[in-house]
Parts: structure tokens; C-alpha cells; sequence
């Protein structure tokens, strides 16, 4: 997705095949790029004839894009113009390393790119007093042209992001 601020857009082939394996990739290829704070860094599960994990990086300054551009293509990368589609999936994005611990989703919002928060099963936007448990993983999805995080009720009336950051892998205990 393309956000608002951010015209400037590539999409990364990669050979990820997990979402986690494709963060690590990501938050690495920013690291190695010295990406600027204001980039937004998204995966997007791609469903063709070689399943995997994309990747997509935004930015307002296109001198930005072009220098990672010739940087990853130089490393081997495929690396194309537009994201892969319109939902992609934020790790990367302002004010994402401030959200750690629990914090009121007042406070999430105005520190961060996140536009919006839902709470699975319910049609009503929470208040902005509740509390959100982040677990020191928060990714929002992007709809409509918005940064959405989906959260669901956990104990206290707190909220918690519905992407678990350990999640038990299939048939784990078989």
C-alpha cells in the first residue's frame, strides 16, 4: 500500500516463507540500507506459482528508494515499482519502536502512524483509555488508505494486537 505521505513505493521479491522470517529480512535490509524513520517497510503474502513473503518499502523521497533500489538489486533482489498489493502488513512505519509495553490506545495513535484500532467481534471503536498490551509486537494492516491495528480483549479489559508475536506453529505438540 501507498501511504498518503509516502509516493514513492518498491516491492521486494524475496524467498521468505514465513511472516516472521520476512520481518527479520525486512528490519535487517533497513538496518543495512539506513533507511530513514519516516519509511514504511510492509509485507505481503503473495500467492502465486512459488508461495513466499514480500516485502514493500515507501518513502516521500524518491532519492531514498532509488539508492536501496540500487543497493538490493546489486545484492540479487528482484525488486519491481508498487507494492504487491494494497493490504500490505506494516513492520516498519513512524513511530513503531515507541510501542512497547502497555500503553492507552490515545497514546498509540498519537505516537505513531496507526490511524485507527478495532477490537475483533465488536462493530464499536474502543475508548481511548483502554489499554493496549503490546508484547513488543504491533502490526497494523493497511485499509482503505489507513493504518489499522486489529486487537482483541484480553484479561482486565485490556486489549492485546491479534498477531501473536510467538504463535504455536501447526501440530506442535504431535
Amino acid at each position: 500500500m501507498t501511504p498518503p505521505a509516502a509516493p514513492h513505493v518498491l516491492g521486494v521479491d524475496t524467498d521468505a516463507t514465513t511472516l516472521r522470517e520476512a520481518d527479520r529480512l525486512l528490519r535487517a535490509l533497513a538496518a543495512e540500507l539506513a533507511l530513514p524513520e519516516g519509511v514504511f517497510g510492509c509485507t505481503h503474502l503473495v500467492r502465486d506459482g512459488r508461495p513466499r513473503v514480500a516485502l514493500s518499502l515507501a518513502a516521500a523521497a524518491e532519492p531514498v528508494l532509488r539508492t536501496a533500489r540500487d543497493r538490493l538489486t546489486a545484492r540479487g533482489y528482484e525488486v519491481r515499482d508498487g507494492a504487491w498489493d494494497d493490504n500490505g502488513r506494516a513492520v516498519l512505519f513512524p513511530g513503531a519502536a515507541a510501542l512497547t509495553g502497555t500503553l492507552t490506545l490515545a497514546e498509540l495513535l498519537a505516537r505513531s502512524a496507526i490511524d485507527r484500532v478495532t477490537v475483533l467481534g465488536t462493530p464499536d471503536e474502543p475508548a481511548p483509555h483502554t489499554r493496549l498490551v503490546t508484547r513488543d509486537h504491533v502490526r497494523p494492516h493497511w485499509q482503505d488508505g489507513r493504518l489499522v491495528l486489529a486487537a482483541m480483549p484480553a484479561a482486565g479489559g485490556a486489549l492485546v494486537p491479534f498477531e501473536d508475536p510467538d504463535p504455536t506453529p501447526c501440530c506442535a505438540d504431535h
